[in-house]
């Protein structure tokens, strides 16, 4: 199951914004196992690895409380002001207080919050059912409400009336995009909330309480640190090891919750379920190893259904006969590993001359089993040039948010000589140098590298990187996410089966940095030739996330002493190292200027993509239109003809001298 394509509505309009934030589930009704002892304990582990902060000070005590209000609801549908404004804007007693309490592993604070919360429960039930019975407004313009900006209800008849509000655009919404009849999707939605909220009432169970309202505080006082510093619950850690392998442990399906099932809507290429050839799209799952599914979450569906390789799982599945009836079937399925290549990993030749131009786009950087992104990079690569002549590579990292960094330092290495990629700056302020230690480059011809402002973390070290040695034009949005850090995972990603029922957590150890000293943190890495794409204009990056870490900068390393190494080890490794080492070039300095005249006019006579920045720019966007002048990929087709002007240009042309003075790309 896959569920980047929901994530991606954050950058849609407000009205899909509104169906994300209430249909992200938070269901696992059984609680971390975790004490008051074990929480301190946990949160002291985080602040010993982080890299800035080291203690529960006042200012993480402040961020801690307000995000946990936020926590309990992130919506503002279930708090009043006046019930939760002393922890909102906390007071310097108040503070000193939570500074104590944290001392003597207590959480009296979060306590009373979680009780306030129990009670909202209670009351936003009593008013769902109340709103329930008011008719829905009729072609009436229905704007949704920003989470970011909007303050909690002063009364309850103010919850009300929001409470009503979003329920109106939620039916709004399915009108729009043409899904199922109101009531159903008022029943998906309420599903989810009572899911929700048996998260955080767990039965009435105070222990389990306990428990939860433990969790809460380890997630809110995480993500006080910095944006990517987390803690996960069990099931959350499972789930974001599957999403950095990019592979499941299970049968291969992808599933639609329909209330009384659920509809097998994919049958992933080469998966268990594919292989097997008794499961078919159109399937409805009733029940898994015979127990009824319908009516608890997706996400537990799919939990139930992933397991050990090798494993049996039985789905009893409903299916449509032709007469309309359905039959009732028992289907075993073996369990094995899917590796989701088609999700971060595509190539494709584009016709250029009496050859091709290879286009790989790459939206992870993943490491697995049977694969890896720098290898299958290079194998398509070596593909492509054993069929056609190959006049250049566009390496693709728009919407890339990252991955395993080594692969990040292999991939850069496909590209260039042994040398320093990237540079990291642990928490306890040693540097140390990730390098490329293949001489043998893949390709050696024009690189182009295609960004966007979703490109992050690592996709910023590959772009960065090989625009520091001037091995690549770098071409897109102004300029990448500006994620200069690196985290590190509690839990190895081969033993997502042992995970720690107390749960696990990802912590911010350490700051990067490219060869030329520079960090993306808060910059990003900027182009070399402007492209707009349809994130060109969007306030999104690292610098509008709530707890941003400061830029930082540290001396270029094209020069690698092995500074970095043992003394012992510093001459052996030299030997064999300090040849053919990538010095930074200036071969595409010289015509940077007319690359970028030429793709400046070509967007200018360009009618289809004037049209389509003009509409990026409107403060109300009509999406449909973005999306029909952004079907053809304008950002694509454009860094495709800087590529063909870089081929004809370096092989047409003999570079200017230099005249003595030595210039690189993005000097």
């Amino acid at each position: 199951m896959k569920y980047k394509k929901v994530v991606r509505t954050m950058f849609n309009p407000f009205i899909l914004s509104v169906i994300f934030v209430i249909l992200t589930c938070f269901v696992d009704a059984k609680p971390p196992e975790l004490t008051p002892f074990i929480t301190h304990k946990k949160s002291e582990e985080i602040l010993k690895a982080h890299v800035i902060h080291k203690e529960f000070s006042s200012e993480i005590a402040k961020r801690t409380i307000k995000n946990y209000v936020n926590e309990l609801d992130p919506t503002k549908t279930y708090f009043l002001i006046g019930e939760i404004s002393q922890w909102e804007n906390p007071s310097e007693e108040l503070v000193d207080g939570l500074r104590g309490e944290y001392k003597r592993r207590q959480f009296t604070n979060f306590e009373d919050i979680y009780r306030v919360m129990l009670s909202a429960i209670e009351r936003r039930e009593r008013l769902e059912q109340k709103i329930a019975l008011i008719p829905v407004a009729q072609h009436v313009t229905i704007k949704a409400p920003d989470f970011k900006t909007i303050g909690w209800a002063k009364d309850e008849d103010e919850l009300e009336k929001r409470l009503l509000h979003i329920r109106h655009l939620q039916i709004e919404t399915t009108k729009q995009l043409e899904l199922e009849s109101k009531g159903r999707v008022i029943q998906h939605l309420t599903k989810r909330r009572l899911n929700r909220e048996q998260e955080i009432v767990q039965g009435g169970e105070k222990t389990s309480q306990t428990k939860q309202m433990l969790a809460y505080f380890l997630k809110s006082f995480s993500s006080a640190l910095d944006n990517h510093t987390t803690y996960f619950t069990p099931i959350e850690a499972n789930q974001f090891i599957t999403q950095v392998q990019q592979c499941l442990l299970g049968i291969g399906v992808e599933l639609k919750d329909n209330l009384d099932g659920f509809t097998l809507t994919r049958l992933l290429e080469g998966g268990p379920a594919m292989r097997g050839g008794k499961l078919k799209v159109g399937d409805k799952i009733i029940a898994v190893n015979h127990e009824l599914v319908v009516g608890i979450s997706i996400i537990e569906v799919v939990n139930l259904i992933r397991g050990p390789k090798g494993s049996c799982v039985s789905l009893t599945i409903l299916r449509e006969n032709e007469g309309g009836e359905s039959d009732k079937l028992d289907i075993d399925v073996i369990r094995d590993e899917i590796f989701l290549k088609e999700s971060c990993f595509e190539s494709e030749n584009i016709p250029y001359g009496d050859g091709v131009i290879a286009h790989i786009r790459l939206s992870s950087f993943y490491k697995n089993t049977s694969s890896s992104s720098a290898s299958d990079i290079k194998n398509a690569i070596e593909k492509i040039r054993k069929e056609n002549p190959l006049h250049g590579v566009i390496l693709d990292l728009r919407g890339n948010a990252g991955g395993v960094l080594p692969q990040a330092v292999e991939v850069v290495g496909l590209f260039i000589k042994k040398g320093v990629v990237v540079s990291v700056k642990d928490s306890s302020g040693g540097l140390h140098h990730l390098r490329n230690f293949n001489g043998k480059v893949t390709w050696e011809g024009p690189l182009l590298v295609l960004t966007n402002k979703e490109s992050a973390s690592s996709a910023e070290i590959v772009a960065q990187s090989l625009r520091d040695y001037c091995r690549a034009i770098l071409v897109g949005d102004h300029r990448t996410w500006g994620k200069g850090s690196y985290q590190t995972f509690t839990l190895e990603s081969g033993n997502m089966y042992q995970i720690n029922p107390q749960g696990e957590y990802k912590v911010t150890r350490g700051i990067y940095y490219t060869v030329s000293g520079k960090s993306p943190q808060g910059t990003g890495a900027e182009v070399d030739i402007e492209v707009p794409g349809h994130l060109a204009y969007l306030e999104v990056g690292e610098n509008y996330s709530k707890f941003p870490l400061e830029k930082d900068e540290i001396n270029p390393n094209f020069t690698d002493a092995l500074s970095d190494v043992h003394p012992l080890h510093r001459m052996k490794m030299m030997r064999y190292y300090g040849q053919d080492l990538q010095q930074r070039e200036h071969l595409y300095l010289p015509y940077l200027e007319i690359l970028k005249q030429n793709s400046e006019m070509r967007i200018k006579e360009n009618r289809n993509y004037q049209i389509f920045l003009k509409e990026l720019l409107r403060k109300e966007d009509d999406v449909e239109t973005i999306e029909q002048y952004g079907q053809n990929d304008l950002q694509l087709e454009e860094a495709c003809s800087i590529m063909k002007d870089l081929i004809f240009l370096t092989n047409e042309h003999t570079p200017p001298a230099s005249n003595g003075v030595q210039k690189f790309c993005g000097e």
